[in-house]
């Protein structure tokens, strides 16, 4: 099995930082793309940005100038450094990874990490 693990999240001020971070673990031979998603309540879960293995990156317009994806492929981490947080970017937030193990492919998921972000 592959677990992620988010860590990172918490409560900030209006106009703060934060660095989330997931770790991939398990019997992983590579990983494609790997990205970050939040659920705010009473809403679906968006895209907010994405990595592939070779560091090409896409945002969400929210995130754009705000945020900056990242990887350590050695450690099979990602990691979202977020500034300039808004109210409005309170949610949980979620990591996914393309794992390629022994007998295939997988889209794993992380448990997720909740952002407070207060005005």
């Amino acid at each position: 099995q592959v677990q992620l693990v988010e860590s990172g999240g918490g409560l900030v001020q209006a106009g703060g930082s934060l660095r989330l971070s997931c770790a991939a673990s398990g019997l992983i031979l590579s990983i494609n793309a790997m990205g970050w998603y939040r659920q705010a309540p009473g809403k679906q879960r968006e895209l907010v940005a994405t990595i592939t293995s070779g560091g090409s990156t896409m945002y969400a317009d929210s995130a754009k100038g705000r945020f900056t994806i990242s990887r350590d492929n050695a450690k099979n981490t990602v990691y979202l450094q977020m500034n300039s947080l808004k109210a409005a970017d309170t949610a949980v937030y979620y990591c996914n990874a393309d794992v390629i193990r022994l007998g295939g492919q997988y889209l794993s998921w992380g448990q997720g990490t909740q952002v407070t972000v207060s005005s």
